[in-house]
C-alpha cells in the first residue's frame, strides 16, 4: 500500500494532468492512449516536434489530430499533409465529422475546398508550392503533420517532403508520422540538427497481433510452429537487426517438409531430363517448379477465408489486369459475400454515386461488372479505375459492405482500409524492367493492414503456397524488421531557381547542404571505402583468371564487348525505322487495298474494309483470305505492308455475315489468282535503313580485328570470356563506388552548382559586377511551374509553342508535357490533330533535345522526352467528345485518363499563374481548363 506522502504526489500529478490540453483531447476519444501516443503528445505540449515510427494500423494519426486541436485551441492554423490526394480526402472527410466544413479546407492541387480554413488538408507538393510563393496562407501557421513521412524515400516525389522540412518557419512545430523504419534514429537526428527540439518515439507493438499463414492447396497453415503471435515479440528484438524474436520461432516442419518433397521431385525431374539429353534426344525447355500441391483459385480462396471467418480480406495482386480478372473470376464462379439487406444499401449507394454519370460513359466505364461485383461483396482497387469508383470501394469496404478487395500496392501506400486478413498471391512484383522479390519492408507494409484495431482480436496474413515456395524465405520477411529511410533528394530546376530568388546563390547553396541526403551521405563513406577494398581483391583475382598466354585479353574482351554494342544498337535502330515504316504505310491505305501482311499474327494476304482515319496511331480493319476480321498496327508487322490491288468492297458490306465474309474472301482470291505477285518472303531483311551502312562498316571492321587478334585462337578463350565478364561487372559497379566517395563531399551543393550553371547557359540567372547572382525575368517565371518537366515547360513558354493553338490544342499540348507512359515508346510518332499542334510538338522536342545535350555537359540527369500518347485522346476529350470516343484506339484506362486529365488541368493552373504571362496565353488555359474538367473528370473532384 503507497504512503501518504507518495498517495499526495500522485494526486497532485492527477490535478496538473487534468489542466493540460492532451487531458482535454483524450475526454474527447472513445479509448485510452497508448504509451507512444501519449509519449508524443506530450511532447507536443512541450513544444517539441515529434518523429513517430510505428507500425500500420498503430494509431500515429491520433498524434496528428492532436496537433489539429492544439492548433484550434491556441487560435492557430494546423496543416494536416499526405502523399496521396485519396489520403488528403480521407482525412479532409473525418476532420469535418470533428470540427465542421467551416473549420476545415481541402488543397490537392486540381481541388480547392476552404484554403483559409484555420486546419487545411493537403498533398506535400501544395504546401512545397505555397513556401516558394511565400503564400499568406502560411500565416499564423502553428502545426504541420506530414503523414507517410517515409515517402521521402520515394525517388520521383520523395525530394518535396525535404524540401517542406527545411523551408517551414522555425516557428511551426512539425509532427512527422512514418511507418516502422530501422534507421529512425537517424533520421530523428537530422530532423532535430534542421528544425530543433525533436523527440522520437519508435513503437514497434502492434495493437492487433498479427499471425502468418501459408495457403497450401485449400488449407491454411500456420507459418511459425508457436502458439504466441510473431508480433508479440517484436520489442524483444534487437533495434534495427530483426533479430532476436525471429530465433525464438521455429518455422512449421509441415510446410518445410513439403519445401523438402518438391526439391526431391524436381531434382528427379532435371535428372530425367539430364539423361535425355545424353541420350541425344531433342533439348527441352527449362522447366517451371514442379509440385504436388494444386493451388486454389482466386474464389477458392475467398470461399476457404469466409468459411474460417477471415473476411474482410484484401489480397494484393501486382498486376491492374490480375486485380480486375480476379473479381471476373469470383463473379463467374458465383461467389456471393452480401447479405439481402447489405444488397439493398450497396445499390443505393452505388447508383448515387453514378447519378451524374452520362450513360454513354459507364460502358467503357466497366460499370456494370464494377456495380455486379459491389453487390456481391466484391471489389478491384487500382490506379486505372476511375477516382469514384476508388471511393466509393473504400467506403463501402470501411463499412463491412465489401469484403474481398483485390488490389495492387498503391492501397498499401496511406489509404485507410484495414481488414481481418491480407492475402499475397506472390512475392515477387515487376519493377517497370525486371521481376524481383518484395522486400522485407515492403511484406511489412502490405501485411500491414491486416488487423482492425477495436473491431479484431488478431490479423491474419496468408500466403498463397505456389512450386519453388521457400518456407524459411517466407518467414525471413515476415520476422525482419528493416526498413531503413534512404533520401532521394537532388536539387531540381523549379528548386534551384526559387532557392536562389529567395536567398541568394551562397546562401541557397549552404541549405541545400542540410538536407537529408548530404546527413547520410557524410555518415556513409567509411562502409562504401570497405566495400572498394574488397572488390580491388576480387578484381585481382577474376584479372588472373582470364590471362591469356595467346595475348592481351583485356584488349580482346572489349573488342567483344564494342561488337555486342554496336549490333545492339543497329538492331533496335532496325526494329524502330521498320515500324515507323510500317505504320506510315498503314496510313496510306484506302478500302478494298487488297495487300500482303509480312510477319505477325496476321501474315498473308488481305483486303482493307476500315482504314483507321482516327490520326492516332493508325489500326485499320481487314478480312484475311481464311475469312477472319483483323486489326492491324504497326506492332504486329515486320515491315511496312504492300498494295498489289484494289477490289470493291459492298457500301453495306456486314462483317458479321459470314455469307458476305465469304463472298469477298473469294473476290480476294481471284484478284490475286489474276495476278498473284510472289510472295515477299525475306526481302524485309533488305528494307533501307539510315545510318546502317555505318553501322554495318563498323560491326564488320570489329568482327576483322577479333578474329586477327591472338586470343581468338585460344583453346579457352570462353572460359577466359566469362573472367572477363565478370571482371568488367565487377570493375563497373567498383568505379560507381569509388565514385560515390569522390562525390559525397558536398554533393548535393555540387549538383546545385551544375544546374545553375545550366540555367546561366539559358540566361534565367543574371550575375551583376559585385558578384551577385539573381534570376532573370523568364527565371521568374520558372518559379511557378512544378514537375518533372519544370525546365522543357519553361522553355516551351519562351519559344513560342504554346501560340496559335486554340483552347482545345492547348489542352492536348500540355498534355504531352506531363504524361509518362508506362512502356517505352516505339520510335512512332502520331500525325497531330492539326497544324498548329504539330508545330507546338516540333517546339518541345527541340528544346528537348537541346537540353538533354546541356544536360549531359553538365552531367544532370536527362529531362523526360515529351510523350505524345496522351494527345489525341485529350484533344477529342477536350473537343467534347464522348469518354468511349477520346480513348478509342489507345490502351488507356478510364481512370488513367481521368488521372491524367487532372495532371493536364494542375499544370494549366500553374500557367494562369506564371508571373507576366501574356494575357492570351493565361486565357486560354483557364478556357482549356473549363474544357477538360467536365464529365468524370469533373465528377472525380473529391478522389484520388
Amino acid at each position: 500500500m503507497s504512503s501518504p506522502s507518495e498517495r499526495y504526489r500522485a494526486a497532485t500529478a492527477r490535478a496538473a494532468h487534468a489542466k493540460t490540453k492532451l487531458f482535454a483531447f483524450t475526454q474527447t476519444l472513445g479509448f485510452e492512449l497508448d504509451p507512444f501516443q501519449r509519449e508524443a503528445c506530450e511532447a507536443l505540449e512541450r513544444g517539441r516536434g515529434v518523429l513517430v515510427a510505428a507500425p500500420t494500423g498503430a494509431g500515429k494519426t491520433v498524434i496528428g489530430e492532436f496537433a489539429v486541436y492544439m492548433g484550434l485551441q491556441r487560435g492557430l492554423k494546423a496543416f494536416y499533409t499526405t502523399p496521396i490526394k485519396a489520403l488528403s480526402n480521407q482525412k479532409y472527410t473525418e476532420l469535418v465529422h470533428v470540427y465542421g466544413a467551416e473549420r476545415v479546407g481541402l488543397l490537392t492541387g486540381d481541388v480547392s475546398i476552404n484554403p483559409n480554413a484555420d486546419v487545411v488538408v493537403m498533398t506535400t507538393e501544395v504546401l512545397r508550392n505555397m513556401l516558394y510563393a511565400n503564400s499568406q496562407t502560411l500565416d499564423e501557421l502553428a502545426y504541420v503533420v506530414m503523414d507517410e513521412v517515409h515517402y521521402l524515400a520515394d525517388r520521383f516525389r520523395g525530394a518535396v517532403w525535404e524540401e517542406v522540412i527545411i523551408h517551414l518557419p522555425s516557428s511551426v512545430q512539425l509532427v512527422s508520422l512514418s511507418a516502422t523504419v530501422s534507421n529512425a534514429e537517424e533520421f530523428g537526428a537530422w530532423l532535430d540538427t534542421v528544425r530543433g527540439d525533436t523527440d522520437v518515439v519508435v513503437s514497434e507493438h502492434r495493437p492487433v497481433p498479427l499471425w502468418q499463414h501459408v495457403m497450401v492447396g485449400p488449407d491454411i497453415l500456420d507459418l511459425f510452429a508457436s502458439d504466441v503471435a510473431f508480433d508479440e515479440a517484436a520489442p524483444a528484438m534487437s533495434p534495427g537487426t530483426g533479430t532476436g524474436a525471429a530465433d525464438r520461432f521455429e518455422v512449421n516442419p509441415e510446410l518445410l517438409e513439403l519445401a523438402y518433397s518438391e526439391q526431391k521431385l524436381n531434382r528427379a525431374a532435371n535428372w530425367g531430363r539430364a539423361g535425355a539429353r545424353r541420350g541425344k534426344r531433342a533439348p527441352t525447355r527449362p522447366q517451371q517448379p514442379m509440385s504436388r500441391v494444386r493451388r486454389a483459385s482466386r474464389p477458392q480462396v475467398i470461399a476457404r477465408l469466409d468459411k474460417e471467418g477471415l473476411l474482410p480480406a484484401i489480397t494484393f495482386i501486382f498486376s491492374r489486369n490480375g486485380c480486375d480478372a480476379a473479381v471476373r473470376q469470383c463473379l463467374d464462379a458465383g461467389l456471393w459475400l452480401t447479405t439481402e439487406a447489405e444488397r439493398d444499401e450497396i445499390v443505393r449507394r452505388v447508383d448515387e454515386a453514378a447519378q451524374d454519370i452520362p450513360e454513354e460513359d459507364l460502358g467503357v466505364l466497366g460499370f456494370w461488372t464494377w456495380r455486379e461485383g459491389l453487390v456481391r461483396g466484391l471489389a478491384a482497387h487500382h490506379a486505372g479505375m476511375l477516382p469514384t469508383f476508388k471511393e466509393v470501394v473504400e467506403k463501402l469496404f470501411a463499412d463491412g459492405f465489401v469484403k474481398a478487395v483485390f488490389s495492387t500496392e498503391t492501397l498499401a501506400l496511406g489509404v485507410n482500409m484495414p481488414a481481418r486478413t491480407v492475402v499475397l498471391e506472390k512475392l515477387d512484383k515487376f519493377n517497370g524492367e525486371a521481376h524481383v522479390n518484395i522486400t522485407a519492408g515492403e511484406y511489412t507494409q502490405l501485411t500491414g493492414r491486416a488487423g482492425r484495431r477495436g473491431i479484431d482480436v488478431e490479423g491474419h496474413a496468408v500466403v498463397l503456397w505456389q512450386p519453388g515456395t521457400d518456407p524459411a524465405a517466407v518467414a525471413g520477411l515476415a520476422s525482419r524488421r528493416t526498413y531503413p529511410l534512404n533520401s532521394s533528394f537532388r536539387p531540381t530546376y523549379n528548386m534551384s531557381i526559387n532557392l536562389i530568388a529567395q536567398f541568394g546563390r551562397p546562401k541557397a547553396r549552404e541549405i541545400l547542404e542540410t538536407s537529408f541526403a548530404q546527413f547520410q551521405a557524410d555518415r556513409s563513406v567509411v562502409g562504401l571505402a570497405k566495400q572498394v577494398r574488397s572488390r580491388e581483391e576480387s578484381l585481382a583475382g577474376y584479372a588472373k583468371s582470364m590471362t591469356c598466354h595467346l595475348g592481351d585479353f583485356t584488349e580482346y574482351a572489349r573488342l567483344r564487348r564494342e561488337l555486342k554494342e554496336v549490333e545492339t544498337q543497329s538492331a533496335k535502330s532496325r526494329t524502330r525505322h521498320l515500324r515507323s515504316a510500317a505504320a506510315a504505310s498503314l496510313e496510306r491505305l484506302r478500302r478494298g487495298d487488297i495487300i500482303d501482311i509480312p510477319g505477325g499474327r496476321s501474315e498473308g494476304y488481305a483486303v482493307v474494309l476500315t482504314p483507321d482515319a482516327s490520326g492516332f496511331e493508325p489500326r485499320p480493319t481487314v478480312l484475311t483470305m481464311d475469312k477472319q476480321i483483323r486489326r492491324i498496327s504497326a506492332q504486329d508487322l515486320e515491315g511496312p505492308v504492300e498494295v498489289l490491288s484494289t477490289i470493291r468492297v459492298p457500301k453495306a458490306f456486314n462483317s458479321r455475315s459470314p455469307k458476305e465474309r465469304r463472298d469477298l474472301a473469294s473476290s480476294l482470291r481471284n484478284a490475286l489468282h489474276e495476278n498473284r505477285p510472289p510472295r515477299r518472303g525475306s526481302d524485309r531483311h533488305n528494307f533501307a535503313v539510315p545510318g546502317s551502312e555505318r553501322q554495318e562498316q563498323q560491326i564488320t571492321e570489329l568482327r576483322r580485328k577479333l578474329r586477327s587478334h591472338p586470343c581468338h585462337g585460344c583453346s579457352d578463350r570462353e572460359d577466359h570470356a566469362r573472367w572477363s565478364e565478370r571482371w568488367w561487372k565487377l570493375r563497373r559497379e567498383t568505379d560507381q563506388l569509388m565514385g560515390q566517395i569522390q562525390g559525397r563531399t558536398n554533393t548535393i551543393a555540387k549538383t546545385f552548382d551544375r544546374v545553375c550553371d545550366l540555367l546561366d547557359t539559358y540566361d534565367y540567372l543574371e550575375t551583376h559586377p559585385d558578384g551577385r547572382v539573381t534570376i532573370s525575368a523568364a527565371g521568374n517565371r520558372l518559379r511557378r511551374i512544378y514537375g518533372d518537366r519544370d525546365l522543357l515547360v519553361a522553355l516551351c513558354i519562351e519559344n513560342g509553342a504554346f501560340e496559335d493553338l486554340d483552347a482545345a490544342e492547348f489542352a492536348a499540348f500540355v498534355s504531352c508535357l506531363v504524361f509518362q507512359a508506362k512502356r517505352e515508346e516505339t520510335g512512332i510518332r502520331p500525325k497531330m490533330p492539326s497544324v498548329s499542334l504539330e508545330t507546338a510538338v516540333d517546339i518541345a522536342v527541340r528544346e528537348w533535345s537541346v537540353l538533354t545535350d546541356r544536360e549531359e555537359q553538365h552531367k544532370l540527369p536527362l529531362s523526360g522526352e515529351p510523350e505524345l500518347g496522351l494527345i489525341w485522346p485529350m484533344y477529342k476529350w477536350a473537343q467534347g467528345r464522348s469518354l468511349l470516343a477520346a480513348l478509342q484506339g489507345t490502351e488507356l484506362a478510364a481512370g488513367d485518363f481521368v488521372r491524367w486529365a487532372k495532371q493536364v488541368i494542375d499544370l494549366l493552373d500553374q500557367l494562369v499563374k506564371v508571373p507576366d504571362i501574356e494575357p492570351k496565353m493565361a486565357a486560354l488555359s483557364r478556357q482549356a481548363i473549363v474544357l477538360v474538367r467536365r464529365g468524370v473528370v469533373a465528377y472525380s473532384a473529391v478522389a484520388e
